[in-house]
């Protein structure tokens, strides 16, 4: 008998690892939800999973996960599209550059709204649906979430917090046939960087990080797919990203020192430069 396709949503799905994750998704047969604020670009997103499966069953919708609302509207219209919802990638999120004593406290808010507000929205809404479905709720976090990163201070918030609630939300459904992943890529290939927020909200513009060195979004989607076929609870990637995390465990007071001088030495750092061995 030829089983019906799963259902993925995926928000922040116009570019980066988003945009990866649904395109691996569909090679592995899924059909998807992809959600975005940008719609032109949410349109590549789509012409490209088309072009790797015609056959695919794509549903696009323009969401700003910072409102509830739309998150609302999201989960209810993929669900009335399709049937089902089998998978909730959240992805979306944005970044941030800039010291906590100089950063504005709008940029604070955004940051919590969008990476930490935009999953629970999304969370709350679709976990009805993958308990039905005994399926795979997902958050894109980040080693900043194990790991407190100097001049994050809001993307390192809204990162814990997400693992937090995570965390949560998979031992009270324990019972429940519900699969919870926190995925942690560390350092990959995308435009966040170029996107993140400076002290006074706006667009840092150029990434501080060689970006061709690292770790590919493609990379991130393939492993990412297994993960939640696999049914784990955590996936930590890049040596750095584990390194860091297995570290911060034993040697936090060393690693505090470490991490400083590693985000100092980016390009334009707010942080100053203080030669700690």
């Amino acid at each position: 008998m030829q089983t019906k396709p799963k259902v993925m949503i995926i928000t922040g799905a116009s570019s980066g690892i988003g945009q990866a994750i649904a395109a691996e998704a569909v090679k592995k047969g899924y059909n998807v939800c992809i959600a975005g604020r940008d719609m032109p670009k949410l349109l590549q997103t789509e012409t490209f999973c088309v072009a790797i499966n015609p056959r695919v069953n794509l549903l696009k919708m323009s969401c700003d996960v910072s409102v509830e609302l739309e998150c609302k509207q999201l989960i209810e219209s993929c669900f009335s599209h399709f049937g089902q919802i089998d998978v909730l990638v959240n992805n979306a999120g944005i970044s941030m550059r800039a010291l906590f004593i100089d950063v504005e406290m709008a940029v604070l808010h955004k940051l919590m709204n969008v990476n930490f507000w935009g999953m629970v929205y999304c969370s709350k809404y679709a976990l009805p649906y993958l308990l039905a479905s005994k399926g795979s709720l997902v958050g894109i976090s980040s080693i900043a979430g194990y790991k407190g990163l100097p001049a994050r201070a809001a993307y390192s918030a809204s990162k814990a917090a997400m693992n937090s609630i995570l965390e949560v939300i998979r031992i009270e459904n324990m019972y429940k046939g519900l699969h919870v992943l926190t995925c942690a890529p560390g350092f990959t290939a995308s435009n966040i960087r170029q996107t993140a927020l400076n002290s006074s909200g706006n667009a840092q513009a150029e990434s501080p990080l060689n970006e061709s060195k690292l770790m590919q979004a493609d990379e991130v989607a393939e492993k990412l797919l297994n993960a939640i076929n696999k049914r784990k609870n955590t996936l930590i990637l890049t040596t750095q990203g584990k390194l860091t995390v297995w570290v911060n465990k034993f040697f936090p007071i060393w690693l505090n020192k470490k991490v400083y001088d590693h985000m100092a030495n980016e390009p334009d750092s707010p942080l100053e430069k203080k030669g700690i061995d």
